[in-house]
């Protein structure tokens, strides 16, 4: 099965889609787009998705997965080897939680179009943009570092095999590093951060090793 992932490389979403896929040994074609010259917004990218975001999942029949956990978990649910969720279900619902406290709490706040939307309709400027990003990752990596002490709590955000909740921690952190945010702060969190940059499914994904990075 050909697969077309559609995404840029500074996109934390995109880079959790990037890591599920190398977890499970898929390749796919690298297209990449422009967020900040409107390249998402163009017509054909809107026939495509219609909310003009990355990632999307394009299969070789024509169907396009949107929305990066959604994608995430039809992976899972269609390779389920190396499974990226835990056999039983209150393990389950511990990693979805981290994993949503990321991706809901987090994530839409600061995505791009909110930070541009503050200076356009707010006149927010680049230093408050900062703070405001600062400000929500702080919030939830505070109560994520909190959780994280749970006995589930492994090598990896549950247990010593990396899944779910590990690839949007990881592609968050390196989301902060753009906003010169210490993961130090949060010892557990930078643990495991540290710990997945060692593994090549996830170093590989990261925002650097792409081909639109240079």
């Amino acid at each position: 099965m050909t697969l077309r992932l559609h995404n840029f490389f500074r996109s934390s979403s995109s880079t959790r889609v990037r890591v599920a896929l190398n977890v499970k040994g898929l390749s796919y074609d690298y297209v990449s787009y422009k967020l900040r010259d409107g390249e998402t917004r163009a017509p054909a990218f809107l026939r495509m998705n219609p909310a003009g975001l990355v990632p999307a999942l394009e299969r070789e029949d024509g169907l396009v997965l949107m929305q990066s956990l959604a994608i995430i978990e039809w992976l899972d649910e269609t390779r389920p080897e190396p499974p990226l969720l835990p056999g039983d279900a209150d393990g389950r619902a511990r990693v979805r939680a981290l994993a949503q406290m990321i991706a809901c709490e987090v994530h839409p706040l600061n995505n791009l179009r909110v930070l541009q939307y503050l200076g356009t309709a707010f006149g927010a400027n680049e230093a408050a943009q900062a703070n405001w990003f600062r400000h929500w990752v702080s919030t939830t990596f505070d109560a994520l570092e909190t959780q994280l002490s749970h006995p589930a709590t492994g090598r990896y955000c549950h247990g010593d095999t990396p899944g779910l909740a590990d690839i949007c921690l990881y592609a968050q952190v390196w989301n902060n590093k753009r906003f010169e945010i210490d993961v130090a702060r949060w010892p557990t969190v930078s643990r495991i951060f540290s710990a997945l940059d060692e593994l090549g499914a996830f170093r590989d994904a990261s925002p650097p090793s792409q081909p639109d990075a240079a």
